[in-house]
């Protein structure tokens, strides 16, 4: 089995731009020794909104994890600013999916926040107002700071979104990697959500977000990787989310294509 020392330096993501925000080489992950994302290769554009669309089981939360040292790779080498996500961990932010958090753990919606600080606070340093300050800021952004000092576990689903958001927001990264956010939320928090993101955008951060919802790829992102196990297409979501593309993902699954086709055409609709 390879690991990222046996990989020749000149041919790790040789082709890549070392300024890019994420830039993945020849990656493979293997459970059991049988792979679940296979040989991807993908660079990603600084200021974006990415979508990472395909199936269950197509690889979608493997491959965050895998860029994020959660899961060992088989084989590849992932650079993220050009350096490895251990040198660049301060850039980045992450929102796991929901099911993978434990929402008992007795904590307020405020701790958890300013657990997005650590790296500034420093291990068994106490948090100091400053801190908690800023906490306070990024869960008035997301719409909850009056549900600051509620426990996490005492919140809707939609409301611990928005805190897991915040806390993401308050380590001011330049690359973030959302696992489904928009799982399972009210429309108000999938509003405010967008909201954020496109805010993110113009402050010139990059978003990569595992998304299920095919109708809303189109509205929601500037770019798109379709994946399944392999990355099937990447790039501008206008000309990469098409019918075509999303057959040779999704295996013609009719009715997930036919929503697509329908929000796609809504969508040209609404051009005119």
């Amino acid at each position: 089995m390879l690991n990222n020392h046996s990989i020749p330096a000149r041919t790790r993501g040789a082709d890549h731009s070392p300024e890019s925000p994420l830039s993945i080489h020849d990656l493979t992950v293997a459970y059991d020794r049988k792979p679940v994302l296979w040989d991807v290769d993908l660079e990603v554009s600084a200021g974006k909104l990415i979508g990472i669309v395909g199936p269950n089981g197509a690889g979608k939360s493997t491959l965050i994890k895998a860029v994020l040292d959660l899961l060992p790779r088989a084989s590849g080498h992932v650079n993220i600013f050009g350096k490895s996500y251990k040198e660049s961990r301060a850039r980045v932010g992450y929102v796991p999916q929901r099911e993978s958090v434990d929402w008992d753990f007795p904590v307020s919606a405020l701790d958890v926040v300013a657990m997005g600080r650590y790296r500034k606070i420093g291990w068994c340093r106490p948090v100091t107002r400053s801190h908690k300050n800023a906490a306070m800021e990024a869960l008035d952004r997301v719409g909850i700071a009056n549900l600051a000092h509620r426990q996490i576990s005492q919140l809707s689903g939609g409301q611990q979104q928005r805190a897991f958001l915040a806390r993401a927001l308050v380590q001011d990264a330049d690359l973030y990697l959302m696992d489904e956010p928009f799982a399972a939320v009210d429309a108000a928090t999938e509003t405010a959500i967008v909201g954020l993101l496109q805010n993110l955008r113009e402050r010139g951060k990059t978003c990569l977000i595992v998304h299920h919802d095919l109708q809303t790829v189109r509205e929601y992102f500037d770019e798109v990787i379709l994946m399944n196990m392999r990355v099937v297409a990447h790039g501008p979501t206008e000309t990469t989310f098409t019918e075509e593309n999303l057959r040779k993902t999704y295996g013609g699954k009719l009715t997930l294509l036919g929503e697509a086709a329908e929000a796609n055409a809504r969508q040209s609709a609404g051009k005119h």
